[in-house]
């Protein structure tokens, strides 16, 4: 299938491989102190073109990456999220970053699910990951309404060998068992 049949629908979002329509939000997002804190940091814009590549590249690469967001009712590029797994990494990682315009509407959520059910439709993946950094609130919430537990301390690969992550996770199992309305 081409990377541009790939697309997922909530009922609010859009959820597509990033084109390159996605950086100049993605710019605004990775230049904005607190929406880039707790995912590398602030950055320049030609440092959010190196930035923004990685993720059309991972698709390419590996056949999978972060999902560009799109709110349906304006076209307007929300965020990012979905499977990632750098070499190295200590999990399956569904990540995520968003504009902050998104905040506060539970789209990181919705999209969640959606690209969670995607990973394990899709990757065969056991079980999913998200290495959220202990200062990060925010992220903390999205992973508990995802049905996530904190795992404890993760490790990162250099160059990010020095920054501080929890790992919150849970398996296709739990995911599955939640999702029916089941205990895990």
């Amino acid at each position: 299938m081409p990377l541009s049949d790939i697309r997922l629908e909530t009922d609010r979002l859009i959820l597509r491989v990033p084109c390159a329509e996605d950086f100049d939000a993605f710019a605004e997002m990775q230049a904005h102190p607190d929406a880039a804190r707790f995912i590398g940091g602030h950055v320049t814009r030609a440092e959010a073109w190196r930035r923004f590549l990685w993720q059309p590249g991972a698709w390419l690469v590996q056949g999978f990456g972060m999902f560009g967001v799109v709110e349906k009712s304006s076209g307007l590029w929300m965020g990012q999220i979905g499977p990632w797994k750098p070499e190295g990494w200590p999990g399956n990682e569904i990540g995520y970053g968003f504009h902050p315009r998104a905040w506060g509407k539970g789209y990181a959520t919705e999209a969640g699910t959606a690209a969670i059910d995607w990973a394990f439709a899709n990757l065969g993946w056991d079980d999913i990951i998200h290495c959220i950094d202990p200062g990060n609130i925010a992220s903390q919430n999205v992973a508990k309404r995802l049905g996530s537990l904190m795992k404890g301390p993760g490790k990162l690969p250099p160059p990010f060998q020095d920054v501080v992550v929890d790992v919150w996770g849970q398996t296709r199992e739990a995911w599955f068992a939640r999702r029916n309305g089941s205990a895990a």
